[in-house]
């Protein structure tokens, strides 16, 4: 039998409906599962006695039969989220000792929705990292081994602890948060799935911003359906986000009809990239016959200024995060170094700083200011911003000419080791969100839907890009895939 912790929200939402187990029971199972998995090191911050207290509120919700599809089903909830007197440290050493006096909008959405706190997950400093190696509190580690081999591998990052802890069982499904590929790539590292809506679908209020104008909350589940009901519940217009849209957030699960016969599937020329894996490519390939198989239409594309999304995605996030990282000078809150006698308020902000920030938080804020300053400002920033808009255009383009979706892989390779890239050049590291900034750059809704192993055993994703604001029909195409795909192999359990 299924154990309670290894159900996906849809089956742990018909089971809590038809009285077979109760939210209490769920939770504990969870809490179980996160005791006996400290190896993963995903959870980083425990709220045992808050998860209890809210199933049983669910339990006495759902007892009076009005309660919505989240009610009662345990999750996690990344580290970037602020969670009202729970430690929020966004993975960084500077906000250690910071509780949130607020509840970010999604986390609250959730809460309102009767889904269950078990507890804030491991990520990447402040978001910025593709392996979970950047934390405060450490890496995260993926449940998934290559055969035999004992050696650690990274879950993905930032959003790392997130995807780790759902493809372990810990909890049901996860938050997690994307700014250049940080739900979809951790998703396709551990066999999960993840989805970045639509730039302004969710809310960024009460998360700790990195790139404003790329951050994008979003679910990561153990399938797509899981996704449609979790995302349905993190959205909505939010006054206190100027940039949230007040659009209606339709029934993303009816959506799952199954059927795509007569959409165009798009596939780009474009990211069939030099040296990339065989297995990579066969993966894509197919995906493509799934899809055709399934009725859709396969259609050649080109989104030409693809080759520059990279440099420009590592121009403007760094440019946005050294602005949006000055707040943090050891006056208002977290941590403060200590001074010596006769500094004053310049030596405090860098002695803090320098020992508040890690490394790659430090590299991309130099970067940063770097490209923001007076001499390079045109030189770089505003042209990475042109190219922006050039990236943008090509998909508009495609969509206009009918394309339904896009297809394309999810990351250049399978999870790779923990330490096998953070010695070699960071650049190497930033190559793995080759296939997904540009669904940032252009503000897409975009989703990763596990969809092989390779020979070592190892999960393998599919991307699929959707037109703005139809995550409905992108879901749709997704579901397709994942029922064609097959999916079901689970890491073998070790920690």
């Amino acid at each position: 039998m299924t154990k309670l912790n290894e159900l996906t929200l849809s089956a742990a939402r018909d089971a809590l409906r038809a009285g077979e187990t109760t939210s209490k029971e769920l939770t504990e199972a969870c809490l179980g599962a996160i005791e006996g998995a400290g190896a993963l090191n995903a959870f980083v911050h425990h709220t045992p006695e808050l998860a209890l207290a809210r199933a049983e509120a669910a339990d006495a919700r759902l007892a009076k039969g009005d309660a919505p599809a989240m009610c009662g089903l345990p999750i996690g909830i990344k580290d970037l989220f602020c969670t009202k007197g729970v430690p929020s440290q966004a993975g960084s050493r500077i906000l250690q000792g910071f509780l949130p006096e607020y509840e970010s909008t999604v986390s609250q959405n959730l809460a309102d929705a009767g889904a269950v706190m078990l507890g804030k997950l491991n990520m990447d400093e402040f978001a910025m990292g593709s392996s979970n190696e950047t934390s405060t509190y450490g890496n995260a580690v993926n449940p998934w081994r290559r055969g035999n081999d004992d050696a650690q591998l990274t879950p993905g990052g930032s959003s790392g602890g997130s995807a780790a802890a759902v493809a372990a069982d810990l909890c049901l499904a996860a938050t997690g948060t994307d700014t250049g590929g940080s739900i979809r790539q951790p998703a396709a590292f551990t066999g999960t799935v993840g989805i970045k809506p639509t730039y302004g679908r969710c809310s960024r209020w009460g998360i700790v911003a990195f790139a404003s104008s790329l951050d994008q909350a979003g679910p990561m589940t153990k399938s797509v359906r899981d996704s449609a009901i979790m995302l349905e519940a993190m959205c909505g217009h939010d006054p206190k986000d100027s940039t949230s849209a007040d659009l209606a957030v339709p029934n993303f699960e009816a959506a799952l009809s199954g059927d795509i016969k007569g959409k165009k599937i798009g596939i780009p020329k474009e990211y069939r990239m030099d040296g990339m894996p065989e297995e990579i490519e066969t993966l894509w390939q197919d995906g493509i016959a799934m899809m055709k198989d399934a009725g859709a239409e396969i259609v050649d594309i080109s989104l030409p200024h693809t080759k520059y999304a990279l440099p420009a995605y590592y121009v403007i996030a760094p440019a946005e995060a050294s602005s949006n990282l000055a707040r943090y000078d050891g006056v208002r809150y977290g941590h403060r170094a200590k001074l010596d006698q006769g500094d004053g308020i310049t030596e405090m902000y860098e002695k803090t700083r320098a020992e508040g920030f890690g490394d790659e938080v430090k590299r991309r804020v130099m970067i940063g200011t770097y490209v923001l300053s007076a001499g390079f400002y045109d030189a770089y920033y505003n042209r990475a911003r042109r190219v922006r808009t050039l990236i943008k255009r090509d998909f508009e383009q495609v969509f206009a000419q009918g394309i339904d979706a896009i297809l394309t892989p999810a990351t250049p390779s399978a999870a790779f080791g923990l330490g096998e890239m953070t010695d070699a050049d960071p650049v190497a590291m930033y190559l793995n969100d080759v296939f997904t900034v540009t669904v940032n750059l252009a503000g897409l809704p975009g989703i990763a839907v596990p969809a092989g192993l390779d020979k070592q055993g190892l999960p393998l994703g599919l991307q699929l890009i959707g037109q703005p604001w139809a995550e409905a029909d992108l879901l749709c195409a997704a579901h397709v895939l994942e029922q064609a795909a097959g999916f079901v192999a689970k890491p073998a359990k070790w920690w």
